[in-house]
């Protein structure tokens, strides 16, 4: 059931009216509220994977391991150090400003939106809700109506946990999007794809609120010439086709060194195969398109690339009436096609060939900045080279998506891949204003020297400040 626009406008302004309260919550009170998160994410588990089955089959171990986990490590370890993230840090204090002492208060931000999508709505939706709830704000979350069974499991859970002048959950599609973001936030954290988030960015300007974004794009994967071919293509497989390749981190495509790529891809079809069985389409461990409107574009991008001379080198069977692709590989991409360009978000692994490392680093640097970067590589030299010539959110190095997983690596993308980041003390910082406080400590300042009028003595201890401090 959507939320009305009354029942919005409403919760809004309890939310608003209450910023005061939350903000000054303690540590212990904020320790409290995650605790009891904790305890209700966990008995609601079966619920959550229920509702997952419904939404699009995912198996209920994927929902433990990508979905659960996630959040309840998030909780742990927010738990362990928020009251020493609180804390305020004193900074030094230069020689010029002597008798005087300054230090940093991480404040709430105030009333926070969080906008969340359909491909990982419990692990996105309620790491980011601890964030928020750690810096001490109140939260209004809209989940995605896309994976609507668990979007009501989210609203349970949160009504379970706080109260309503606290976290309010609204359950709609674009329609009440639209409204919400006419509303006044002081901060909106958004994931989803870059076009959206140029509009949520737009509304954001309009009150001047800050703004996360999470928007993923096109993640390349290089594979250089010195590397375990075998580990690199299981770990690929694994990474590009777990959630049935709907993951903004996942490898969108593969940068391969040229006298590798047969060996590659028969390796990666074996493990392919090891995942999901000789027939997809019957395993209890590959999940499905989410709806119908994200099949038909799937399957859109897969015949524009064969229309312009791509090749299908594996896989390609498609039921819309299940709403499942198989795990497919194409070769042979034409610049010309959709693939080439276009962020995938599904079980879709085009596979490009180069000679020299140039080529790779210039393909990547052609396109717009990645979410993520991966590296497949045992030449810490060529390593190094790609981390420093290129610019991505995240790099992983031997391994794939990965980096997500560490709470204490900052979490996000730069400019088309988003902006902000999240996890851990970086989330904390992201939903608080690191307000600046200085206090003189003594009846006399170094400033009092140098006030007007400016006489021929202040003016050289002017010049002496500037030659010296």
């Amino acid at each position: 059931m959507s939320t009305s626009e009354r029942e919005l406008i409403k919760s809004h302004k309890i939310l608003k009216d209450n910023i005061s309260n939350v903000k000054l919550t303690s540590s212990s009170e904020r320790i409290f509220k995650l605790k009891k998160l904790k305890k209700n994410i966990l008995s609601n588990r079966d619920n959550i994977k229920n509702a997952l089955k419904k939404d699009f089959k995912k198996n209920e171990s994927e929902v433990d391991l990508t979905e659960i986990f996630p959040v309840i490590q998030e909780i742990n370890h927010t738990i362990n150090n928020l009251r020493k993230w609180m804390k305020d840090k004193y900074v030094k204090t230069p020689l010029t400003l002597l008798g005087s002492k300054s230090y940093i208060k991480y404040e709430a931000k105030g009333l926070v939106l969080i906008i969340t999508p359909w491909n990982f709505p419990v692990n996105l939706t309620f790491v980011s809700l601890v964030n928020a709830i750690s810096a001490g704000n109140t939260v209004m979350i809209k989940p995605s109506e896309i994976t609507d069974f668990t979007s009501k499991v989210i609203r349970k859970i949160v009504d379970e946990t706080f109260n309503k002048n606290e976290v309010y959950t609204i359950l709609g599609g674009s329609d009440i999007a639209e409204k919400v973001l006419k509303l006044k936030f002081n901060h909106i954290l958004f994931i989803g794809s870059p076009t959206i988030g140029k509009i949520v960015m737009k509304a954001a300007s309009k009150h001047l609120a800050s703004v996360t974004l999470e928007l993923g794009g096109k993640s390349p994967t290089i594979i250089d010439e010195k590397v375990d071919l075998k580990s690199t293509a299981k770990r690929i497989a694994w990474a590009k086709f777990i959630n049935n390749g709907q993951v903004c981190i996942a490898p969108d495509y593969i940068l391969i060194n040229k006298k590798l790529k047969n060996e590659f891809l028969k390796l990666l079809i074996e493990n392919i195969k090891k995942l999901y069985s000789e027939n997809p389409k019957k395993s209890k461990n590959y999940c499905r398109v989410v709806n119908k409107k994200h099949f038909l574009r799937l399957n859109d991008l897969i015949d524009d690339a064969k229309k312009n001379k791509g090749k299908i080198h594996f896989g390609g069977k498609r039921d819309m009436d299940q709403l499942f692709i198989e795990p497919t590989i194409l070769t042979d991409i034409s610049e010309k096609s959709k693939i080439h360009n276009e962020e995938i978000f599904g079980p879709v692994l085009p596979i490009y060939d180069y000679k020299i490392l140039d080529d790779a680093i210039d393909f990547i640097n052609n396109k717009n900045k990645p979410l993520a970067l991966y590296i497949f590589s045992k030449n810490i030299k060529n390593i190094h080279r790609i981390i420093n010539e290129t610019s991505s959110g995240g790099v992983c190095i031997n391994h794939s998506t990965l980096h997500y997983s560490n709470y204490h690596l900052p979490f996000g993308g730069v400019n088309n891949s988003g902006s902000g980041r999240c996890h851990g003390i970086f989330g904390f910082k992201e939903f608080s204003n690191p307000k600046s406080i200085f206090k003189q400590l003594v009846k006399i300042s170094p400033t009092d020297l140098i006030i007007p009028p400016y006489s021929r003595f202040k003016k050289k201890i002017i010049n002496l400040m500037i030659k010296y401090f």
